[in-house]
């Protein structure tokens, strides 16, 4: 199984990796054998990639499948194969999070700082304990703060010989100017419905029907359509947002509809805390030398304060997703009204009679249609410019009204 089997769909982009990882295991091999090497100008390797693509295109997954090709340490190499095996030692423990030399930084908050950056920048000047490549995965680099991007600059701009930037982010307008000018760009696609059905098939087990209905209803996105199939709560939350628009008849329950989808992102929000926050409290607990039933050791109540800080904006930034979720749900549902109404032969993503499509169809016109979908899309805005969430959900569904 080689570290790019679980990147559907990116044909294109896996070719232009491998030709990438083949070089570099060149350059490695070169400068081991010779004591130096003429570098990496003119092939199809750099120190810095930028990794783009629509949510569920599989950033992530091709940042970290490059990185396990870039360690891949299998003998075939020398053979002519390409690296990237999945079998040996660097692929595996890339794969699995517990190589030495990679990095995948991920956040759970809205923004990254400087102080972590700080840290990232200082790591990546360490020379690579196994000898390749000191390799940094940065998931989330459209959430570096102005000033973390500032401090990440200049890393990039004179990176350590052996040292490999991998940032991901949804377009190329999400990073600054400055850092994706020294960057090579890699433009992922949304995967086809039909290979995200076969991989949950193939790789996490789930029965056809339910693997084809999650990724129809999620349109290609991996880690949500593995979610709906996987998780009830996920599939009642969706159906809960399909009924929607048949219910905002009103003033009265366009309202209470905005209060109920916030309240349903909220309740996702504490379940997620709930799994989480108890465990990191006790370990920090246990770490800092408290024992149960008695009160912290002296001078450690700001590690605890931080804690519940980092914890709080993590229920922001949990809640906010769950709520761009639901969002992506109802721009998808009216996507499937229009194209009904324009008879359009492209696939739906509701096709399951618990969505009110056909209602839709043949009560509003295409015009009322598009203005629905203008409404969620400028919610999505108003949130994303710190509009107060209750304000910004009550505009769209008043907008979403019948009329």
């Amino acid at each position: 199984m080689a570290v790019w089997d679980d990147l559907v769909g990116q044909d294109r982009a896996v070719g232009q990796l491998t030709a990438a990882a083949r070089d570099a295991d060149a350059y490695v091999t070169a400068e081991a054998a010779e004591g130096g090497s003429a570098g990496l100008t003119g092939s199809a390797m750099t120190h810095a990639w930028l990794f783009t693509g629509p949510p569920g295109a599989g950033r992530s997954q091709a940042a970290r499948a490059f990185a396990g090709a870039l360690q891949c340490v299998s003998p075939d190499r020398a053979l002519g194969g390409s690296p990237g095996c999945g079998f040996c030692e660097g692929c595996h423990t890339t794969m699995v999070g517990t190589h030495a030399d990679v990095t995948v930084v991920r956040t759970d908050l809205l923004s990254i700082g400087v102080k972590e950056t700080r840290a990232l920048v200082r790591e990546a000047q360490m020379s690579p304990a196994g000898g390749r490549w000191q390799v940094i995965v940065l998931e989330d680099a459209d959430r570096l703060t102005e000033g973390a991007g500032n401090v990440l600059l200049k890393a990039v701009e004179e990176p350590a010989p052996r040292t490999v930037w991998l940032l991901c982010a949804p377009s190329t307008e999400d990073v600054l100017p400055t850092i994706r000018s020294r960057c090579r760009h890699l433009a992922l696609r949304t995967p086809p419905v039909d290979a995200v059905a076969d991989l949950l098939m193939r790789r996490d087990g789930i029965d056809p029907d339910t693997a084809r209905f999650a990724a129809r209803a999620t349109q290609g996105h991996i880690d949500r359509a593995l979610r709906l199939a996987t998780d009830e709560r996920a599939r009642a939350r969706r159906l809960a947002v399909l009924k929607l628009p048949a219910r905002v008849e009103d003033v009265g329950s366009a309202l209470r509809a905005a209060q109920e989808l916030l309240d349903s992102a909220a309740e996702d929000a504490k379940q997620v805390a709930e799994e989480l926050d108890a465990k990191e409290t006790e370990e920090l607990r246990t770490a800092l030398g408290a024992t149960e039933g008695k009160r912290l050791p002296r001078g450690t109540a700001g590690a605890m304060k931080e804690l519940e800080d980092k914890q709080k904006r993590r229920a922001t930034r949990t809640q906010r997703d769950s709520l761009d979720l639901a969002l992506s749900d109802l721009t998808a549902f009216y996507r499937d009204v229009l194209a009904r109404q324009l008879g359009s032969s492209v696939a739906l993503a509701h096709e399951d009679p618990s969505a009110p499509v056909d209602r839709l169809v043949t009560t509003s016109r295409p015009e009322q249609t598009l203005r629905r979908i203008d409404a969620v899309l400028e919610c999505r805005r108003a949130l994303d410019r710190n509009v107060a969430p209750l304000l910004a959900v009550e505009a769209m569904t008043m907008a979403l009204r019948a009329g």
